[in-house]
């Protein structure tokens, strides 16, 4: 028998007494029924609202349901959604969800990995679609209404997602703010929803590098994604201008790519520019600081291998947009500040393309032209001076 071979450790009980009594005393049995009778303390629990989290159900439930057996009773696509929108939520200890539901610790560890492929699988299609040209002149009307930037198709950064260093990894998730993560790299609309995401490169990597050799950089860089073709911008009468892409210095200017003008010799033609991109370019930050609001789980490294915090993140950013569209979630239930302004990182720059530096030039053309000037922009540039 398996419990006789040499150096395996004899199993003293099947089922632990405290876990056997999950049916009596375990949170999903004692307070689920309870939190669905109060909506705001369903959705502190849940970070979603009653409805949105019976949608969400209805659409994992085929990847979440499980056939008893004659040993034991499955756990139900409920609970293992429940635990996992917890461990998310709050980022606690997989042994602290271990006393809550009364689970076994190993079992919480597969319930959550397997629950967040699941997410990822089935709604990466529903809710971050393949962008069209027609999602693309979507998203650019969006940032003209909101941020007063033209042809702009959205927001791109990195967000460095601390993790526990990975054993024999090197320096190689270790980042230039000195501790270990990996990085989620995101291209953000104006309703801080994330439209194309690249997750998992080390650490190490500059935003640059990643963006480079991410599928997204690639089909940038062939013209494969899509694009518009180019449009003048609003009441010019220039030349066509390309829609962009706005990012900070780490990334490298290009055609479809506008990064702001270097600090230095700065006249107020390019402060205008860099004012303009930095106001569009906040929204990804937004998004990020959304993303860590509503899911704890980043406010503290995530303590799982690289393969496994890779499945947390695709899952926090498909929840991100899920309850973006379902729950319409409002900037003060989020405690952030929306306006404010956002830093520019001159820590890695990259090296210009003399036709990226064009369209960047046109751009700038149009921000001091009575057509594109903001009645503000003068007295803003003055205040940050």
């Amino acid at each position: 028998m398996l419990d006789d071979e040499p150096g395996r450790k004899r199993r003293r009980l099947w089922v632990h007494p405290i876990v056997a009594q999950r049916p009596q005393k375990g949170q999903f049995h004692k307070l689920y029924t309870d939190l669905r009778l109060d909506a705001n303390k369903f959705k502190s629990y849940c970070r979603m609202s009653i409805e949105t989290f019976d949608y969400l159900l209805i659409c994992l439930h085929p990847g979440l349901n499980f056939m008893d057996t004659c040993m034991r009773r499955s756990i139900s696509a409920e609970q293992r959604l429940l635990v996992t929108l917890r461990f998310l939520a709050t980022g606690n200890s997989f042994a602290s969800l271990h006393f809550e539901f009364l689970l076994g610790i190993s079992t919480i560890s597969g319930i959550v990995c397997h629950t967040c492929k699941v997410i990822w699988q089935r709604l990466r299609e529903a809710v971050m679609p393949t962008p069209t040209a027609a999602d693309w002149l979507r998203i650019a009307d969006g940032f003209y209404q909101s941020a007063q930037f033209p042809n702009c198709i959205g927001a791109l950064d990195g967000k460095h997602i601390r993790v526990k260093k990975p054993p024999h990894s090197g320096s190689r998730y270790f980042n230039y703010k000195q501790y270990f993560s990996v990085v989620l790299m995101a291209l953000a609309d104006s309703d801080y929803k994330f439209v194309i995401v690249d997750i998992g490169a080390y650490g190490s990597t500059s935003d640059s590098r990643i963006f480079s050799v991410s599928r997204m950089g690639e089909r940038l860089r062939q013209n494969q994604l899509a694009l518009p073709e180019p449009s003048r911008l609003p009441g010019s009468a220039g030349p066509p201008a390309p829609f962009v892409i706005v990012a900070d210095e780490g990334f490298a200017v290009s055609p479809h790519l506008m990064r702001p003008f270097p600090r230095r010799d700065l006249d107020v033609r390019k402060r205008i520019f860099n004012y303009q991109l930095t106001r569009a370019r906040r929204y990804v930050e937004c998004a990020f600081g959304i993303l860590s609001s509503k899911w704890r789980v980043f406010q503290s490294p995530i303590q799982m291998k690289p393969d496994n915090a890779t499945l947390v993140i695709q899952a926090c950013v498909m929840l991100h947009n899920f309850t973006r569209i379902h729950d319409a979630s409002t900037d003060a239930d989020l405690g952030l500040n929306m306006t404010s302004s956002v830093s520019l990182d001159l820590s890695r720059p990259g090296r210009p393309g003399t036709a990226g530096l064009a369209v960047r030039e046109l751009f700038a053309d149009y921000f001091i032209s009575p057509e594109g000037a903001l009645s503000w922009q003068m007295d803003a540039i003055r205040g940050s001076h």
